[in-house]
């Protein structure tokens, strides 16, 4: 019997009517359905008084979700595919992501296309892309206090009321660059469409295998957003007194203290999404973006009334 998976936003009554719905059809056709939230990958904050507080990457998969599955529903927004993804990468089931939110940057279709969508997934018709992800650990000394893998970005910025942060930091074996600002992002190519892009970072497509440095509000003119290739790890050293706050994805992280080390590097493992049709990021781009859109420009003169 062909298995597949449901991964579903619980707080969106529409995703759980939909959830509920795929799950007796799916059932009807033959299929065995194993279904869990998205709160299952999401991330965990760390506090000062107790700074080991994370799950191992590997234990994020739920229950019952394994390589047998054929292929696993995303009913949510972005949010939800992030912490899907961080859920099922490890056990590199594809993820057919359905927009039940807002943006849905990163979901292939909206619910009302989804019966003729299942049904040719359900024929195998589909093609696979594969989005590099990160793998990001904080260590004291030599302890892992705190790890996650993540699809678009590590943040790590200056707590509110402070002031601003140097950073240290080595890519690869080149040599350490000092950055004075209010944070550092470093961010995959899929991760370059949000906070990167918001912070004056370069749009990078998909495909591409690198991955982006980029300061929030540098102090420097010369400090600007730096692309490099995804084989070289990142380190960050913090080179200030202040504690400083770290977030993956715009959703869990913990503090970072003078003495800590921040390591990124590319993960082994890589998000799998389903599509449907040849792949058009620059579409993509312009429908939820607006970017390449024609100019229109204002009329020479107005006639008043």
């Amino acid at each position: 019997m062909p298995k597949v998976g449901i991964v579903y936003n619980d707080l969106k009554p529409i995703a759980c009517k939909v959830a509920l719905e795929l799950q007796e059809k799916l059932n009807a056709c033959g299929w065995d359905v194993v279904t869990t939230t998205g709160c299952g990958g999401l991330l965990g904050y760390s506090q000062p008084s107790h700074p080991v507080c994370y799950t191992p990457i590997e234990q994020l998969i739920p229950p019952e979700f394994d390589a047998d599955l054929t292929f696993a529903i995303v009913l949510g927004g972005d949010g939800t595919v992030l912490s899907a993804a961080r859920q099922l990468a490890p056990c590199g089931i594809p993820l057919l992501a359905v927009n039940t939110g807002h943006m849905g940057f990163l979901t292939e279709l909206y619910l009302n296309q989804l019966s003729p969508a299942l049904e040719q997934v359900m024929k195998g018709d589909y093609t696979i892309e594969k989005r590099s992800m990160l793998t990001v650990q904080l260590y004291r000394d030599k302890t892992l206090l705190w790890e996650a893998l993540s699809l678009n970005e590590m943040v790590i910025h200056r707590e509110p009321l402070t002031s601003m942060c140097h950073f240290e930091i080595k890519i690869g074996h080149h040599a350490s660059v000092d950055i004075a600002a209010d944070g550092v992002i470093v961010s995959t190519p899929t991760g370059s469409t949000a906070y990167s892009l918001s912070s004056g970072g370069p749009v990078v497509t998909p495909d591409v295998p690198v991955l982006q440095l980029a300061p929030i509000c540098p102090h420097s003119l010369a400090s600007r957003a730096l692309v490099f290739s995804d084989t070289e790890p990142v380190n960050i050293y913090p080179a200030t007194p202040n504690r400083m706050i770290m977030v993956v994805d715009g959703n869990g992280g913990c503090y970072v203290l003078p003495e800590d080390r921040i390591h990124v590097k590319r993960s082994p493992y890589s998000a799998h999404f389903i599509r449907l049709q040849s792949t058009e990021f620059f579409r993509v781009l312009r429908e939820k973006l607006g970017w390449g859109l024609p100019h229109i420009a204002k009329p020479t003169s107005v006639e008043l009334p």
